[in-house]
């Protein structure tokens, strides 16, 4: 049998719109900050919460009634 051909994935590169809004003459950030880690550690969006990827912490979303 012949062998399969590995896919390729295209790497997405990294674009200042993913994570900032830019408002005329003013940046505004898309994600929280860790407030642990500091400032340049950006918080991933997992739908009901945030999770920081360098140290693991996590901030859950307040539920809208």
């Amino acid at each position: 049998m012949p062998k399969r051909e590995k896919k390729k994935k295209e790497k997405e590169l990294a674009r200042v719109s993913r994570y900032y809004i830019i408002k005329g003459d003013k940046i505004e950030r898309r994600l929280p900050v860790c407030d642990r880690c500091g400032p340049g550690y950006f918080m991933a969006d997992h739908g009901d919460r945030y999770a920081c990827g360098h140290c693991g912490f996590t901030r859950y979303k307040r539920r809208k009634h």
